[in-house]
């Protein structure tokens, strides 16, 4: 069990919150870094695609006769020797997709957000209140909290579209939900920002 300080979004300190031993997760270094790949493979899109022989046009005539000419026999100008012709073993479309077993991702998301509680990256506020969207607000927020000029990811209980109309404008910053929250984009921001609802959401999470 450990315990993190609860600030407003003035950095005042007004309370704190216990944490189970899911958020103090040592050594997992290979784990984390197997579900970051895992999750960029599923990203990939897996349409690169190049023309072999049989695939490029023209080709179809003998561009000359097989035998004395003093030339090598060749059957078709798209042979992947001659310009212009085919490539060889050129990638084709794949599916780059695979998946961890799920306690392998949760515990990886686990270990990520241990690092950031370790390395005093991730700070919990009471909750992000704004009546409109406010960029300007936004922004005074993240410096409060020092969390300004450098990539921030701001993890929300639910969706608020007044704190995601004010983050995007600001460069390095996005907004997620707790149960939309990965390894990748934890690992991806210098910092991380959430409310205490956030993290009661992710406690409650199995493991």
């Amino acid at each position: 069990m450990a315990a993190i300080e609860i600030k407003d979004t003035k950095n005042n300190v007004v309370g704190s919150m216990e944490l189970s031993a899911r958020f103090a997760l040592e050594g997992k270094g290979a784990l984390m870094h197997e579900a970051v790949v895992c999750f960029l493979a599923n990203q990939r899109q897996g349409t690169h695609a190049t023309k072999t022989k049989g695939l490029v046009s023209g080709g179809g005539r003998k561009p000359w006769k097989q035998k004395h000419t003093g030339r090598a026999r060749a059957g078709s100008s798209r042979s992947p020797l001659w310009r212009g012709g085919g490539t060889i073993f050129g990638p084709q479309p794949r599916d780059y997709s695979y998946e961890l077993p799920k306690t392998a991702r949760r515990t990886a998301l686990f270990a990520a957000i241990s690092r950031k509680i370790k390395d005093g990256e991730l700070h919990v506020v009471d909750g992000i209140r704004l009546e409109k969207p406010a960029t300007r607000e936004m922004a005074a927020i993240l410096k409060n909290l020092g969390l300004s000029g450098g990539s921030t990811l701001i993890v929300l209980s639910e969706a608020d579209r007044s704190v995601l109309l004010s983050a995007r404008n600001i460069p390095g910053v996005d907004v997620v939900q707790s149960k939309d929250l990965n390894i990748y984009e934890v690992a991806a921001h210098n910092g991380v920002l959430a409310t205490k609802a956030a993290m009661e959401a992710l406690e409650a999470r199995p493991l």
